[in-house]
């Protein structure tokens, strides 16, 4: 029993991406593509068989350089960083409160509102009652015209 020969593989490196073909494939692709009159496209393999997936490592995954908690730029980088934090906090704590204070002034205006529209309520109902009263007792005071057929009285 033996063994078919295992085809010869090519491996060249672009851009940290590995590029492997066999060099049968290699060259009847080449071969293809200049029948064809096209470019050969390689087929790309990842470098890094674990970075398999075409997925980057989560930020979580992905290795720190290792850096000197002692040092002073650290110490320094840490203190701008709280001091960004301890200032997005407090304008977020600012930004809560002004819109707090900013419904609890709708609240008082919208209030303010509903009491007005409800005592013009009121004075429209009564201005309406007394102009129908009016109305009511104007029609009761008015004669009723003469009536156009009847003849008027004759005075010669």
């Amino acid at each position: 029993m033996s063994r078919p020969p295992q085809p010869k593989l090519i491996t060249a490196e672009h851009n940290g991406v590995s590029v492997i073909q066999s060099q049968a494939h290699a060259a009847a692709a080449s071969n293809a593509a200049s029948l064809a009159g096209l470019q050969q496209v390689p087929q790309l393999v990842p470098a890094d068989p674990s970075a398999a997936g075409g997925k980057a490592a989560p930020p979580s995954k992905m290795k720190k350089p290792s850096v000197d908690k002692d040092s002073e730029e650290y110490r320094q980088r840490r203190e701008r960083n709280n001091l960004a934090v301890k200032k997005s906090r407090m304008r977020s704590k600012q930004k809560a409160m002004d819109t707090q204070q900013r419904v609890n002034e709708l609240k008082e205006e919208n209030e303010r509102l509903e009491a007005k529209i409800k005592l013009l309520s009121k004075e429209l109902s009564v201005l309406k009652d007394l102009f129908l009263e009016h109305a009511h007792n104007l029609a009761d005071n008015v004669q009723p015209p003469a009536d156009a057929t009847s003849p008027a009285p004759n005075h010669c």
